[in-house]
């Protein structure tokens, strides 16, 4: 079931109404989709970042603009005022609740490696798995057991459970998940360099002579 989240229209696009509208605690706002005419709205920042936070970022939202019918939207772009750290646009998607779409779903690592308790390093190359499913059907999260992993273990998408829901757009190969050794290449280096002849003062390359 989607979240609601009011919103109200913009008519006055200009400078001076936008700066209302955010010192109002309201973000300035775009909604758009596939045939559909864009929309200039505005929603409350708060329970922007609390649907998101509560919700996920690829949740559906029942966006209800006032004087309109409830339309089915993910956001799907906002802006950050690096200084204020404040949300100063956001951009929905109407999305088709009966198409399939390509989002990006966060990858979460769960448990402590075999391999890590042995000294050697978690990787973790990928944060976010590109997946494609209905819009209903997005997963929250993608988890995955890492605690069986020894040194040199991988975990690739291929390894992971296959889901009738959604699929996995990245190739089967990729890593999402390694333990390697510890680095002993500045150990390696050290020991070069204490065996290697003094360099003379002044030595020239014999093309240089």
């Amino acid at each position: 079931m989607a979240v609601k989240l009011k919103a109200t229209k913009r008519e006055d696009h200009s400078k001076s109404a936008t700066k209302q509208i955010r010192e109002s605690g309201d973000v300035p706002s775009v909604v758009y989709g596939k045939d559909k005419e864009a929309k200039a709205i505005a929603v409350n920042s708060i329970d922007l970042v609390k649907t998101v936070r509560d919700e996920g970022r690829n949740a559906i939202i029942s966006l209800e603009i006032e004087g309109d019918k409830a339309e089915d939207v993910m956001l799907h772009e906002y802006q950050m005022d690096s200084i204020k750290d404040e949300l100063i646009h956001a951009d929905f998607y109407i999305v088709n609740m009966a198409e399939e779409m390509d989002v990006e779903v966060p990858l979460n690592l769960e448990g402590e490696a075999f391999g890590a308790k042995e000294g050697g390093v978690l990787q973790q190359p990928l944060f976010e798995l590109q997946v494609r499913a209905k819009p209903a059907d997005i997963p929250e999260q993608i988890s995955v057991d890492v605690s069986e992993l020894g040194i040199g273990d991988t975990i690739a998408i291929a390894d992971l459970p296959k889901a009738s829901k959604y699929e996995f757009l990245e190739d089967a190969d990729t890593t999402v998940a390694t333990v390697v050794p510890p680095d002993t290449l500045d150990e390696t280096e050290e020991e070069a360099d204490e065996n290697a002849e003094p360099e003379l003062v002044g030595a020239k390359d014999d093309e240089e002579e």
